[in-house]
C-alpha cells in the first residue's frame, strides 16, 4: 500500500515542485512505483515530467469533476515506475466546484484509495496556497514533506503552514505527521542563509534531511526540457543532491533499494539511457 505525501509550502518559488519532482523521479529510478499527483493549476509537475498539456488530456480536474476514471487520468512518464495525474489551469475552478461537494475535504482521498495498492509512495505537488486544494492533499496524506528555501521570507511564513498541519489534524486526518523538511537554493557562502538553515534545524530538530539542495543552473534548466535532472544532467550538483536525498528519504522508511550512480543506464519505457 502506497504510502502519500504531500509537498507543500505556502509561500511560492522555495523549490516545492523541483523537490517532488526529482524526489520522485528518483525513488522511481531506484527500484519504487512512484505516482506524481499535480495538485497545482500551473501545472509544472507534469511539464516537468515531459507530459504534454493538449486537449484530449485527462487531468486531476477532469477526476475532481466525476468526467473520468483515475485509471483513465493517469499517465506514464518516460521513466519506468513513474506516473502523473497531470494538472492544467483548468484545476484553479476546482476550488469553486468543490465548496458545494459534500465531504468536500475528503474527496482526493477517496479517489486515491483506489489505486493505493498499485505504487509505493504517491507524491501529491500542492499549490503555493493553503485553500481547499491543500486541504484536500493534507486529507490524504499520510505525511507532509516541506521544502523550505534558506531565506528570511519562507522562514516568516511558517507559523501559517504550522497551523494549517496542526487544524487537519485536529480536523480532519489526526495521522499526519511531518515527512521531513528539506532545505533548498542552499548557498554556503552566505552567512544570513546559514543562519536560517540552523534556525530550521532548531525548530524541526530531526525532522530536516541531512541531504540540503544547493542553487545549481542545471537544476533550474531542466524543467524547460520536460525532463528530471536525473535524464537531463545526472552528473551535476543538483541531480547529486538529489540522489543524496533519495537514498536518505529511503533510509529513514527503512527500504532497501538499487544502489544508483551518474553513470547507473536509467530504465525508460522503450529502452535505456
Amino acid at each position: 500500500m502506497a504510502k502519500i505525501i504531500s509537498f507543500t509550502n505556502q509561500k511560492g518559488g522555495v523549490g516545492k515542485t523541483t523537490t517532488c519532482v526529482n524526489l520522485s523521479a528518483y525513488l522511481a529510478v531506484m527500484g519504487q512505483k512512484v505516482l506524481i499527483v499535480d495538485l497545482d493549476p500551473q501545472g509544472n509537475a507534469t511539464s516537468g515530467v515531459g507530459v504534454e498539456k493538449n486537449k484530449g488530456l485527462k487531468t486531476i480536474y477532469d477526476l475532481i469533476d466525476n468526467e473520468c476514471s483515475i485509471e483513465e487520468a493517469i499517465v506514464q512518464t518516460q521513466i519506468e515506475n513513474l506516473d502523473v495525474i497531470p494538472s492544467t489551469v483548468d484545476l484553479a475552478a476546482a476550488e469553486i466546484s468543490l465548496v458545494s461537494k459534500q465531504n468536500r475535504e475528503h474527496i482526493l482521498k477517496s479517489l486515491l484509495e483506489k489505486i493505493r495498492n498499485s505504487y509505493d509512495f504517491i507524491m501529491i505537488d500542492c499549490q503555493p496556497s493553503l485553500g481547499l486544494l491543500t486541504i484536500n492533499a493534507l486529507t490524504a496524506s499520510d505525511s507532509v514533506i516541506i521544502p523550505m528555501q534558506c531565506e528570511f521570507y519562507p522562514l516568516d511564513g511558517l507559523t501559517q503552514l504550522m497551523n494549517t498541519i496542526r487544524l487537519v489534524k485536529l480536523h480532519l486526518n489526526p495521522d499526519l505527521d511531518i515527512e521531513g523538511v528539506v532545505r533548498t537554493m542552499k548557498d554556503n557562502r552566505s552567512n544570513l542563509i546559514n543562519q536560517v538553515s540552523q534556525e530550521i534545524i532548531r525548530f524541526f530538530k530531526n525532522k530536516v534531511y541531512e541531504t540540503y539542495i544547493p542553487r545549481n543552473i542545471r537544476l533550474a534548466e531542466a524543467p524547460s526540457h520536460g525532463l528530471p535532472i536525473v535524464l537531463y544532467d545526472p552528473s551535476s550538483k543538483g541531480a547529486e543532491a538529489y540522489l543524496s536525498l533519495a537514498e536518505e528519504f529511503l533510509d529513514r522508511n527503512k527500504i532497501k533499494y538499487e544502489n544508483i550512480t551518474r553513470h547507473t543506464k536509467i530504465k525508460l519505457r522503450g529502452g535505456n539511457v
